[in-house]
């Protein structure tokens, strides 16, 4: 499976804990930031489409590897006064997100989504990388996912 999946991308976000007092008692609670739902549905979406497209049989045990290319938007620092992108901006984004928290959220989103694999430890091999992108109509992350099969 072979996909573009346009959006904001964002790391899976640390869940939050918070104590409160009811009665004498303090109690601790959890909660998951919404910081990155936006991108959590169309990771679901783009998932969704592709396998609507080009149906998977799910692999309850296979190994599989995972490309993932994300691509930011640049900030106007990085535009020069005709709109262009200066010579001297960077090409690769250095910045947060973490390139791990990037991979969690897409490889939890196809595994609650159970279309590819049962569970991410099925991940054998992962590939992330991380850019700055040309223009703004191309954010997002490059998916591929393949079947892996170890050379000896």
């Amino acid at each position: 499976m072979t996909t573009f999946i346009f959006g904001d991308p964002k790391g899976q976000p640390r869940a939050r804990a918070f104590a409160r007092k009811m009665g004498a008692k303090h109690v601790a609670r959890m909660y998951d930031s919404d910081v990155a739902d936006a991108w959590k549905r169309a990771v679901d979406l783009g998932i969704e489409r592709e396998h609507r497209a080009q149906p998977i049989v799910i692999d309850p045990v296979g190994a599989f590897e995972v490309k993932l290319t994300f691509f930011f938007r640049r900030p106007k620092s990085h535009y020069g006064k005709r709109g262009h992108v200066k010579a001297s901006a960077p090409v690769c984004h250095v910045s947060k997100p973490d390139a791990d928290n990037l991979a969690k959220l897409v490889l939890d989103r196809i595994t609650r989504g159970e279309r590819i694999w049962r569970d991410d430890s099925q991940v054998a091999k992962l590939s992330v990388q991380k850019f700055w992108a040309i223009t703004d109509a191309r954010i997002g992350v490059y998916l591929s996912v393949e079947r892996f099969e170890a050379s000896t």
